[in-house]
């Protein structure tokens, strides 16, 4: 790690020592190096430097969705939240990787543009949510990217895909399986109704407010829908609202959310969900997969 300090130093690209509770939802992880690029090409340039020196790296936005290691990250997070410029031309947004999803919604509305209201709420960056094809309430990435702008590693080239190569599926793109890195999305929407747009927001935001435990640190949804299921339904006929294993519980409101009640660490959690899917798998007769991303 000496040489790339080094490197992060003589190039006056940000960085800290942290730990990766410090930056991310569920508030678990031990100690990491955290970079903080300014630009695209010093989030490039870093990447480029960690494989030619082959130190470790991942690269996060609002850090939602994941679990770090307990014992921390032998590596570099680079943090993509200085990347976050919104803009609007007509029906098209243009987001870098790091726009916080609220931040390209409320542009949206004001541009009286509707489409990207089921995003209002979840707490992620564009890089992310495309990554993963986030989605709520009847809506997807998949429905509102046009193209998407990723850097290569493998080839040190920045490509276009248009929303088909994106490889869309259920919590699922093609960046999960070529190693690319996100920089940013264009998407279109539709014209409509400020006071409509305003509405539909205001209504998902009431609904997670009432049905989700956002008065608790978590990765956000902790399993993925399983066809034909509702996978918290299962979990609470299951009887196991409320259980417990260390600070992690299975949240009294939403039994789709594994939250942190207080000093959870990822042993806690990552015991919860093998005892979540052994009794599901033994009452149902169904495997059930996590939908957080585990990086250790």
């Amino acid at each position: 790690m000496e040489k790339l300090i080094e490197f992060l130093n003589d190039n006056r690209i940000p960085y800290a020592n942290k730990n990766a509770s410090e930056f991310t939802t569920f508030r678990i992880g031990g100690p990491c190096t955290a970079v903080y690029p300014g630009s695209e090409r010093e989030l490039i340039n870093t990447v480029n430097e960690c494989l030619s020196l082959g130190i470790r790296y991942t690269v996060l936005g609002c850090g939602s969705n994941v679990l770090f290691s307990d014992s921390g990250y032998d590596g570099a997070v680079i943090l993509t939240q200085s990347l976050n410029s919104v803009r609007v031309e007509g029906k098209t947004v243009y987001a870098c990787c790091g726009a916080p999803l609220h931040t390209v919604c409320r542009a949206a509305y004001n541009a009286g543009l509707s489409g990207a209201e089921f995003a209002y709420g979840i707490p992620g960056s564009v890089g992310g949510a495309v990554f993963m094809n986030a989605g709520a309430y009847g809506g997807e990435m998949k429905d509102i990217v046009r193209s998407v702008t990723a850097f290569s590693p493998d080839t040190g080239r920045i490509a276009v895909l248009s929303a088909e190569e994106c490889n869309f599926g259920y919590r699922h793109s093609i960046f999960e399986d070529n190693g690319f890195i996100i920089l940013s999305a264009v998407m279109e929407l539709t014209p409509d109704d400020k006071e409509v747009i305003k509405a539909k927001m205001d209504d998902l935001i009431e609904r997670r407010k009432s049905k989700q435990p956002l008065n608790y640190p978590s990765a956000g949804s902790t399993f993925k829908r399983y066809p034909g299921r509702y996978t918290g339904q299962m979990i609470e006929e299951a009887g196991l609202k409320g259980y417990t294993v260390g600070g992690a519980a299975v949240s009294e409101k939403h039994a789709g959310f594994v939250i942190n009640k207080g000093g959870a660490t990822a042993g806690d959690v990552l015991t919860l969900v093998d005892h979540i899917k052994k009794v599901i798998k033994e009452r149902e007769g169904i495997e059930i997969e996590c939908e957080i991303r585990v990086i250790d």
